[in-house]
């Protein structure tokens, strides 16, 4: 049922854009090629489709497939709407000559050519954004610096720093020597502590393999500290038994030991310096609605007080607003990642930000603030499904720590 609402769906709207090229042109060759790489995009797309394969996670030339269908259903999509409008307008016209022209006939104007040639120019907008996406924007790599400012800071962690990363997604890498200008441009930023907030791999702990010595070599002088997020707990494959699945997590948990990443699962690690300390806090994941909730803010911070200084590392932002920021033992800053801003929006930093994804989480990315207390939502280091990002780059998040109040 959910295809033949596809097909009826795509039909529909390629009436409306065949509608707008018929307008600017009948050359033979033109509309020829227009419906020859139209069916070559959707017969691929279901070609990848109803070809079985591992998993459930788009990846390789199925999350390509859905990519090149995605830019062309976009522009076929504005290209509708803009034509639909016209629609609307040559009915009203046509409406208003029958109701008050002194012949009295009902006569739609013809569509105009200049309305077309313009409904083509912005619908090539988003395609060219989506192709950009797939093939240079999901390793357009950003540092995003941050400072924020606690008046409980203790002394020796004042101008303290964290880089943060998230959602690497192995599984969905394919150009090694992009993802080392990721790592390199991580430790060039020589911070005081490196951490990953969830979501090492697709689905496999196999498929990490190919990576781990590449990820091994991120570095910091107090170490890298990682969580795990959904996608770690092979919840989105169909193993052969219990036991294949148990034997999988153990072995990315132990992945994580063999980069050095010191991986913490509800539990706290105190970070010393100069005889102060914070604790750094990690819960497993834990996600509203039908995510797995294996996460434990009263185990993980057990020990610890409303005065120590704090940091928690957790994969899914709607815990932040589910526990965290209202939590007793008052945690200062946590870290995020999971939403990935959706790979696709618009930004423009310090000034306006917008995804549909938006729309489903809260805290969906950067720095946000309640009850004094904040949550970073990483946008994610990798891809998953979609093959690129549009808008909403892959980041490496650097926040300094300030001890004092926030200047005005």
């Amino acid at each position: 049922m959910r295809w033949i609402i596809f097909i009826v769906f795509f039909l529909l709207i390629e009436i409306y854009a065949y509608q707008a090229l018929k307008t600017i042109t009948r050359n033979y060759w033109v509309v020829i090629l227009y419906f020859v790489v139209t069916l070559a995009v959707f017969a691929n797309f279901l070609y990848q489709w109803l070809t079985p394969v591992e998993g459930s996670v788009l990846t390789g030339a199925r999350g390509y497939a859905f990519g090149f269908l995605l830019s062309v259903l976009l522009f076929k999509l504005i290209l509708t709407l803009i034509m639909f409008g016209e629609d609307i307008f040559r009915l009203g016209a046509g409406g208003f000559e029958k109701l008050f022209s002194v012949k009295g006939e009902f006569s739609m104007p013809s569509r105009r050519k200049f309305l077309s040639q313009l409904a083509m120019g912005i619908a090539a907008i988003p395609l060219a954004s989506v192709l950009y996406g797939m093939y240079q924007g999901r390793y357009n790599f950003r540092v995003l610096n941050y400072t924020l400012y606690f008046d409980d800071l203790p002394e020796a962690f004042d101008g303290y720093r964290l880089a943060q990363i998230s959602d690497i997604h192995s599984g969905s890498f394919d150009n090694k020597k992009k993802i080392k200008y990721g790592v390199d441009l991580l430790n060039e930023q020589e911070t005081d502590m490196v951490v990953f907030t969830g979501d090492l791999v697709n689905n496999e702990a196999s498929e990490m393999e190919p990576w781990k010595e590449l990820f091994g070599q991120i570095k910091a002088k107090d170490g890298v500290y990682s969580i795990l997020g959904n996608h770690d707990y092979g919840d989105y494959k169909s193993w052969s038994s219990p036991e294949a699945k148990k034997q999988n997590l153990d072995t990315l948990k132990d992945t994580h030991a063999k980069m050095g990443w010191k991986l913490l699962l509800n539990e706290h690690k105190l970070i010393e310096r100069n005889g102060e300390k914070i604790a750094l806090v990690g819960v497993e994941n834990w996600g509203a609605g039908g995510f797995k909730k294996e996460g434990d803010l009263d185990k993980a911070g057990a020990g610890l007080s409303e005065k120590d200084f704090k940091v928690l590392l957790s994969h899914d932002p709607s815990y932040w607003q589910e526990k965290i920021k209202k939590d007793k033992n008052n945690y200062h800053l946590t870290l995020s990642g999971h939403t990935h801003g959706m790979q696709f929006g618009i930004e423009i930093p310090g000034w306006f930000k917008w995804s549909p994804v938006q729309y489903r989480y809260q805290n969906w990315a950067g720095i946000y603030e309640e009850f004094g207390r904040y949550i970073n939502v990483n946008r994610g280091f990798g891809y998953l499904a979609f093959p690129g990002r549009v808008g909403i780059w892959p980041e490496i998040s650097v926040i300094e720590l300030k001890k004092g109040p926030k200047p005005a």
